[in-house]
C-alpha cells in the first residue's frame, strides 16, 4: 500500500519508528516530515501530506502529534481527507468499516508506541463496509 506520514515535533519519535515497521511490511512510505524533534507547525507537514493523499497519491495517510487534535483537524480541513483520531484499535477498525477514512491520527502523549502500531496496523488491513455507510460517508462532503 503507498502510505503517506506526516508529524510535528510530539510524533517525531513515533513517526521513525512508525516508518520503519512499515516498510518492513512492505509497504511504499512517503514521509512529509518533520523530522526532528524541535519545535514546529504542524499545518507545515500535515497540508503537503492531506494535498498528496486528496490527489489520489497515496490510499492511505497516517498523521501524529501529541494529542492528535491539531494533525486531525488540519487534515480534515481537506475536502477529499476524513481523518479520525484513533487512540483504540476499535476506534480505527470502525473509521475504516463505517467512515471509510483515509488517514488516521496518532496521540502519541496518550498511548504506547506498540499500541500505536497495532492501531496503524488495523486501519491499514480495515476495509469500508460500504453499503448503508456509503450514503453517509458521500453527504460528510459539502462542495
Amino acid at each position: 500500500m503507498r502510505i503517506a506520514i506526516a508529524c510535528d515535533h510530539a510524533g517525531f519519535e513515533y513517526k521513525e519508528r512508525l516508518v520503519k515497521h512499515l516498510l518492513e511490511l512492505g509497504h511504499d512510505v512517503q514521509d512529509f516530515g518533520t523530522h526532528s524533534v524541535a519545535s514546529m507547525d504542524y499545518p507545515d507537514t500535515v497540508h503537503p501530506m492531506a494535498f498528496a493523499v486528496e490527489a489520489g497519491k497515496f490510499e492511505r495517510g497516517i498523521v501524529v502529534c501529541g494529542s492528535g487534535n491539531g494533525v486531525a483537524i488540519t487534515a480534515n480541513k481537506h475536502q477529499g481527507i476524513r481523518c479520525a483520531l484513533c487512540w483504540q484499535p476499535e476506534i480505527a477498525s470502525l473509521a475504516r468499516q463505517h467512515n471509510d477514512a483515509n488517514v488516521c491520527s496518532i496521540p502519541a502523549r496518550f498511548i504506547a508506541y506498540e499500541q500505536a502500531e497495532y492501531i496503524v496496523d488495523i486501519f491499514l488491513s480495515t476495509s469500508f463496509e460500504g453499503g448503508r455507510h456509503a450514503l453517509r460517508v458521500e453527504k460528510i462532503a459539502i462542495a
